[in-house]
């Protein structure tokens, strides 16, 4: 009989706490970006409504906050930006620059 994932530690990630290690899991998973029916909806303790990919490993179920920035972030992923840095380290993730374009000066 299959061991079921239902006592897996369920984890909430923000594109801040983004690791190397759940990136790479994430582009595994999507390699062309996740679509609408891959997003999961769902309120927070705040009662706010957030929406999230679901990756899993062993022992963990993260549910990643879907924005801007981390679609930004896996289409331009190459593992080698993150040789320099251990698997788990937040810090590594760095932010992509994006132009608002509502907000482009015109001088």
């Amino acid at each position: 009989m299959e061991k079921r994932k239902d006592n897996l530690k369920r984890v909430i990630v923000d594109f801040k706490k983004l690791t190397p290690e759940i990136l790479a899991l994430l582009v595994e998973k999507y390699p062309d970006g996740y679509d609408e029916d891959q997003i999961i909806s769902f309120r927070n303790i705040k009662n706010e409504i957030i929406e999230a990919v679901e990756v899993v490993t062993e022992d963990t179920k993260y549910l990643v906050k879907v924005s801007t920035k981390l679609a930004v972030t896996m289409e331009n992923y190459d593992e080698d930006d993150y040789e320099d840095f251990d698997d788990n380290d937040p810090e590594a993730v760095q932010d992509p620059n994006i132009v608002d374009e509502d907000t482009e000066d015109f001088d």
